[in-house]
């Protein structure tokens, strides 16, 4: 492994523990400081459902009754973590989801959600 190679991945591996510690502290723990700890605006939001910037995590987290995440499988590229995660309390059943986080200087900048449609056509699951 060259020198390169072996730093990139070095911060892939910090970039998925500040993702998996801020996801936790975020969601398990309900401690919304864990915000101004690993995200920094300008936050770019890629989910359908969410407006850009921090004050909607502030605002939608402490509304979310029950809401769990519970990830799954986790890769990281360059700057990029990917989980693939069974998320409770965001819809009324639980749901597969694929989040994608964007680090900058160890902070989340930005992020991307896929949400499974209602039905599966094929039968398969989503985890």
């Amino acid at each position: 492994m060259t020198q390169h190679a072996a730093a990139q991945d070095d911060q892939a591996k910090r970039n998925v523990d500040i993702v998996l510690t801020a996801m936790r502290e975020l969601s398990a723990d309900k401690d919304l400081t864990a915000i101004d700890r690993y995200w920094a605006e300008p936050c770019i939001q890629h989910s359908p459902q969410m407006p850009n910037g921090l004050d909607t995590l502030r605002n939608v987290v402490p509304n979310l009754e029950g809401f769990s995440w519970e990830p799954q499988r986790i890769a990281a590229q360059g700057d990029l973590v990917f989980t693939h995660s069974i998320v409770h309390g965001w819809a009324p059943n639980p749901v597969a989801i694929v989040d994608i986080f964007r680090l900058d200087n160890g902070r989340i900048v930005e992020h991307w959600d896929v949400v499974p449609a209602e039905k599966s056509a094929n039968g398969n699951t989503m985890v």
